[in-house]
């Protein structure tokens, strides 16, 4: 049988979405460049235009959740409006649906950080962490959250979230009971990081006057 041609004008991000597809139905076994090809109507020759081997494709499709998690978490969060709790709660369950929802991928993105093109994909990962960071700092512009370093408190978020969406995905816990684990996680962070933020203020009202009794 004759190779298909070669036809699409924009094939690279065909090929991704189509391999997002496979790994996610058929796991990462079932994916190789021939039959990435084969699946998406071209010559088998054509995907190595754009990846050079199986791996360079592997790179890609972490690199690309990496950006596509960021940018879902974000969305989220700037869709639900300005009450922070709320922002900080679409922002968790954002996280914890693409973990659950693409369980393989995220395993690939974590795996990727270890392998080759480190540095794009170490980048990629950085913009997704961004976007956490950004949110810890805005509740921290509104006193709601503790004023130390921001990263430390996004990675604690980042933590939580995770450990949940592995719960879910290790059947420990029903995919039903993933909203309310996250409010209620989200909730409980909040209420630690205004106790953390009360204390922190009163310490710096009240050092002055002892500095001067003293």
């Amino acid at each position: 049988m004759a190779d298909r041609p070669y036809h699409h004008g924009n094939l690279r991000p065909v090929l991704i979405a189509q391999a997002e597809r496979t790994l996610r139905e058929q796991g990462l076994e079932a994916l190789s460049l021939r039959e990435l090809a084969r699946q998406v109507g071209v010559s088998h020759a054509a995907p190595r235009r754009h990846f050079a081997n199986r791996q360079a494709l592997l790179d890609a499709l972490a690199e690309s959740g990496w950006a596509r998690l960021g940018a879902e978490v974000r969305a989220a969060a700037d869709s639900a409006g300005e009450d922070y709790a709320a922002r900080l709660g679409a922002a968790g369950r954002a996280y914890v649906r693409f973990a659950t929802r693409d369980a393989a991928l995220l395993e690939l993105m974590f795996a990727g950080k270890r392998g080759r093109h480190v540095t794009e994909l170490q980048e990629a990962a950085a913009g997704a962490f961004t976007v956490l960071v950004e949110l810890i700092e805005e509740g921290q512009a509104s006193g709601l959250i503790e004023p130390v370093d921001p990263e430390p408190m996004a990675l604690l978020l980042f933590a939580t979230v995770q450990g949940i969406a592995a719960l879910v995905n290790a059947g420990i816990i029903a995919p039903k009971r993933l909203d309310h684990l996250v409010a209620d996680a989200i909730e409980r962070f909040l209420h630690g990081q205004q106790t953390l933020a009360s204390a922190s203020l009163n310490d710096a009202t009240i050092t002055p006057s002892r500095r001067r009794d003293a």
